[in-house]
């Protein structure tokens, strides 16, 4: 049995582990140096808007996402919810662990008011974009990206 809850400090490392935990995430990710990760934990952390949050089994962080919450004038003014960095540690894949994690994130945005839950996926992440449609996530829009 999982428990969502909050990231802390002490989560920090094994996030980072998380996020490079696959081929994608390898080439980008750099677990080996923490500080860029603490840093970016320190301000997501004092942001009301920004939850970070991992998925604790047995005390141990597992799977772990970022829910956004953007306020924005589109839509008559809806505010929206932004899933991203969503990873389930690959001994946890395939058990609910990642749905139990969406779920929590579509449940919270509407808590606090969004009117549209929304995220991007790595258009590599094939086996990730069946797993979103399965949850009733639809490809409506292309993204763009752009390096800085």
């Amino acid at each position: 049995m999982s428990n969502i809850r909050r990231a802390q400090r002490k989560d920090v490392e094994r996030i980072a582990q998380l996020l490079a935990d696959d081929d994608i995430g390898a080439g980008r990710e750099d677990p080996g140096e923490l500080a860029p990760y603490y840093a970016a934990f320190e301000a997501i952390d004092a942001d009301p808007n920004q939850l970070l949050m991992v998925a604790d089994v047995a005390g141990e962080a597992v799977g772990t996402l970022q829910l956004s919450i953007i306020h924005g004038m589109a839509r008559t003014g809806a505010s929206r919810g932004q899933i991203e960095g969503v990873r389930v540690h690959s001994s946890q894949r395939g058990t609910g662990l990642g749905t139990t994690m969406i779920q929590w994130a579509i449940d919270e945005a509407k808590a606090r008011g969004c009117a549209i839950v929304q995220l991007t996926s790595d258009a590599r992440r094939t086996d990730a974009h069946r797993f979103y449609e399965r949850l009733g996530f639809a490809p409506t829009h292309t993204g763009f990206k752009l390096a800085l």
